[in-house]
């Protein structure tokens, strides 16, 4: 009888251990799908500062948040501030992302990139229509990442390129006027380069700058004046003025060579264009790599354009008289 009641103690023992079990297993399950799917219940807040409306900014902006909200649908909320083209206003957009504790903020410009960059070295920060890294950040020795938080996707179509450009379509001009905003540090980044690869292409080249949009007429008609060609970087000023630009050059005869199609549509003869919806596609990809699978924006190398486009106004080529070799595409006028 004792042999027989141990028995049946240790048979309830077994039962109770692997019920146990089973329920330990089960207990696991959510946890190990909940590893499986980190994002699956999170919501994610999105800042994005741009500097100014224009047809280029506007273009990543919305390739950004296309990006995002394909792969994370009714999971993202952005916060999509707009500077109005005043870099102080840049750094309270910046500041107030980061009292809220975004999850990420997106900077469309240079002013935006510098001013999320000051105002917070934890929060991921993804720049786009940038367009040299290293001097937008201060960093003497680019190599190409960040180091920090910072990282995104550049804007700069190959300038050697755009010199090829100018000089197959304006052979004969000599004298190269590059006007852009003396507050922007990438455009003068970029006339430094383009200077040099003009001239070893036999060109004069000098430098117009204006401050701002009120003193912009002045130096573009005496800019007109003094150069038979006019070469016009990526510069957030000159592509919310082109009209301006476009209402003096024009009726001088003197045609422009744009470095991005915004630009060009506005005021040019031709570019070499990238896509700015593309590119800040290109940067929501990187920020849903950030938020969902933990990449590291200060090794994220920045990102370029895939591809390059001869792009070109034929408007304004028409009224100057200009022929376009039939390898350029025109820009849709809409």
């Amino acid at each position: 009888m004792k042999k027989k009641t141990i028995a049946l103690v240790l048979a309830a023992m077994m039962v109770l251990s692997l019920s146990a079990c089973g329920t330990a297993k089960t207990a696991e399950s959510p946890a190990a799908s909940a590893e499986a799917s980190p994002a699956a219940d999170k919501t994610y807040t999105v800042g994005i500062c741009q500097l100014v409306t224009h047809v280029a900014l506007d273009a990543a902006t919305k390739g950004f948040k296309d990006a995002l909200t394909e792969k994370l649908g009714d999971k993202v909320i952005f916060d999509e501030q707009n500077a109005a083209g005043d870099v102080p206003t840049c750094a309270v957009i910046a500041n107030q992302f980061v009292s809220s504790n975004v999850d990420l903020i997106m900077a469309n410009a240079t002013p935006a990139l510098q001013a999320a960059q000051t105002a917070t070295s934890t929060i991921p920060v993804l720049g786009t229509s940038v367009t040299d890294y290293g001097t937008a950040l201060g960093i003497d020795d680019w190599s190409g990442t960040t180091g920090t938080n910072v990282s995104g996707t550049s804007d700069l179509a190959p300038l050697d390129q755009q010199a090829a450009m100018l000089s197959e379509l304006f052979p004969d001009a000599k004298n190269v006027g590059i006007l852009y905003c003396s507050g922007e540090p990438n455009s003068k980044y970029q006339s430094s380069v383009i200077t040099k690869l003009l001239t070893d292409l036999g060109y004069t080249c000098k430098d117009y700058t204006f401050s701002d949009s009120n003193d912009l007429q002045t130096v573009v008609t005496s800019a007109a004046a003094e150069s038979d060609v006019i070469y016009l970087p990526t510069d957030n000023t000159v592509a919310s003025n082109t009209e301006i630009i476009k209402n003096v050059c024009v009726p001088a005869g003197v045609p422009i060579i744009a470095g991005e199609e915004g630009i060009c549509a506005g005021c040019g003869v031709a570019t070499l264009s990238i896509s700015y919806y593309d590119l800040g596609y290109a940067t929501g990809e990187m920020a849903y790599e950030i938020l969902v699978n933990g990449a590291d924006p200060a090794t994220m190398p920045i990102q370029f354009a895939p591809k390059y486009t001869k792009e070109y106004n034929a408007d304004i080529a028409a009224t100057l008289g200009i022929s376009i070799p039939s390898d350029y595409v025109a820009i849709d006028a809409e």
